[in-house]
Formats: structure tokens, C-alpha cells, sequence
């Protein structure tokens, strides 16, 4: 009975196989990300850059309609303007880059709103922001798995600077030339997962599977090999248990994915070693001492 209430939905329905395809597709990509944009105290970046997408995105689904090509090219190119503007002028000003961000996403966002408004069409924009990860058809699975091979490869080439980034960027720049290379390829990886993200789980979502398995994993291990495995496995069985719960209790794929991964995080916080209930039990044994 369990078993079939566990394994069913996906040997019988095609679009449930296409769904926990995609699922692994952005575990595998986006899930590491997240746990680089963690360690690097950049987590409401992820935030910011899927905001910025948005209006790429929606003008190329104004310009093109419900096309692949368009939305993701759009959502591309805004993300890149974005992220490299705003680290271009974190790098060459006093601004930090939080602020010089939320500058160029807001203004990214206002142009999207004007261009949109002056057009005076009413877009059905819930698929942008809500994503349809039980309707995703061959290209966008093809999409999402060449941007995950992408970020593997990518992150293996700079896996070494961007560790040394995290913990000490000062230093990273003092003594090699690769820092602008791991600092903008890693804005480069955070954009193009955002944009694969939306066709699953939306442009408000996407950064919830980069982010919720990171924290939750962070709080289980403190070794960073570990921590990217222990991340990925829960962003797999958050995408699995979301597609379950839509699929039995007929909710929406998306939110229930995203929810499954918050109380994922939820019940890491309350016991794992490095939650609430975790620290207070790892230092009684120092202070009885």
C-alpha cells in the first residue's frame, strides 16, 4: 500500500517522471550553487537575482509568447546585466555589493513594469512565477540538464578559488589572479541555474531549492564536501516528497516542493548538531566539566 502510494505516481504518469527528472537535473545544479551563495553570506542574493530575471523574462514571453528560447534568453541577460553591473560597481566603488544589488534589481524590475505597462497587454504571468514543474516537455528538461552539466563542470574548474573566496576574499585577491574569474563565473552560474529554476518552480521559488537544502545541510555538517552531498540529497527528496504530496493531496508541485525542503529545514533546526536544540545539548557536557 505504502509502496504504491510511493512508487505509482511515477511508474504510471509520464509528466511525474518528467518532474522528478528535473528534480535531480536542479539538485544537482542549482542545490550547489546555493551552498556556495550560503558560505559566502550571499543568501538574499539569490533573492534579489531571481527578482531580476523576472522582467527578461516576462518581455520575452511579451515579445514571443509562451516560448523556451525567448523567456530564457530574456532571463539571462537581465540576470548577467544585473549581477555583473552590480558587481563591477562593488568592486570600483565604496558601495558593498548588497547595496549596489538591490539598486540595479529594483531599477531591473521598474523598467520590466513600464515596458510591459506602456504595451497595455495583460500577461498571465503565473507560469514565470509559479513555474510548472509537472508540465515541463522535452527542450525545457533538455535546458535544465545542460545548465546543470554546466555548473558541475564550472564549479569542479573553480571549486578551489571560490572555497578560498568564502572564507577569506582579501586574501584570495592579494595572492592570485583567479579571483575576478571565480567571482563573476560564480555570478554567471547563480543567474543561469535562476533562469533553469523557473521553469520548474517559478522565478519567485527557484532560489528556495538553492537555498532551504544548503541551510538545512549546514546545520547537519561542517565539512563542505559533505555539506554539497547532504544538500543535494535533500533537494532531491524535497523535489520527491513536493511531486508526492501534489500528486495525492492535488496541490500545486511548486509550493509543495519548496514547503517540504522548509520543513526539512525546520526539523534540521530544532535537532541537528548546529540547530537550537543540537548547540544546547553539545555544551552541557563542556560546562558541567
Amino acid at each position: 500500500m505504502i509502496a504504491d502510494a510511493l512508487f505509482a505516481p511515477f511508474s504510471d504518469f509520464e509528466f511525474m517522471r518528467r518532474g522528478l527528472a528535473g528534480c535531480l537535473a536542479l539538485a544537482l545544479g542549482a542545490t550547489p550553487v546555493g551552498v556556495f551563495l550560503l558560505l559566502r553570506r550571499m543568501s538574499l542574493m539569490g533573492d534579489a537575482m531571481a527578482h531580476a530575471i523576472l522582467p527578461g523574462a516576462a518581455l520575452g514571453y511579451l515579445a514571443f509568447g509562451l516560448s523556451l528560447g525567448a523567456m530564457t534568453v530574456g532571463g539571462i541577460i537581465a540576470g548577467l546585466v544585473v549581477a555583473l553591473a552590480a558587481g563591477l560597481v562593488a568592486r570600483s566603488s565604496i558601495l558593498k555589493e548588497d547595496a549596489s544589488l538591490a539598486a540595479f534589481y529594483l531599477l531591473s524590475i521598474a523598467t520590466g513594469v513600464m515596458i510591459v505597462s506602456l504595451r497595455g497587454r495583460n500577461l498571465d504571468l503565473l507560469h514565470v512565477l509559479f513555474g510548472s514543474v509537472l508540465a515541463l516537455d522535452d527542450n525545457s528538461l533538455l535546458l535544465i540538464s545542460a545548465i546543470s552539466t554546466l555548473t558541475l563542470f564550472a564549479l569542479a574548474l573553480l571549486y578551489r578559488p571560490l572555497v578560498i573566496e568564502c572564507f577569506d576574499a582579501a586574501f584570495l585577491r592579494s595572492v592570485s589572479g583567479t579571483s575576478p574569474i571565480a567571482h563573476y563565473g560564480f555570478l554567471v552560474l547563480v543567474v543561469l541555474n535562476l533562469v533553469s529554476g523557473f521553469h520548474a518552480l517559478g522565478t519567485l521559488m527557484a532560489v528556495g531549492i538553492m537555498i532551504l537544502p544548503a541551510a538545512a545541510a549546514r546545520l547537519w555538517v561542517r565539512r563542505l564536501p559533505a555539506m554539497l552531498a547532504l544538500a543535494i540529497l535533500i533537494a532531491l527528496a524535497s523535489g520527491i516528497g513536493g511531486m508526492l504530496a501534489s500528486f495525492h493531496a492535488d496541490v500545486p508541485a511548486g509550493p509543495a516542493i519548496i514547503l517540504t525542503a522548509g520543513a526539512v529545514y525546520l526539523l534540521s533546526l530544532a535537532l541537528a548538531p548546529g540547530g537550537m536544540l543540537g548547540a544546547r545539548l553539545e555544551r552541557r557536557p563542556h560546562l558541567e566539566s
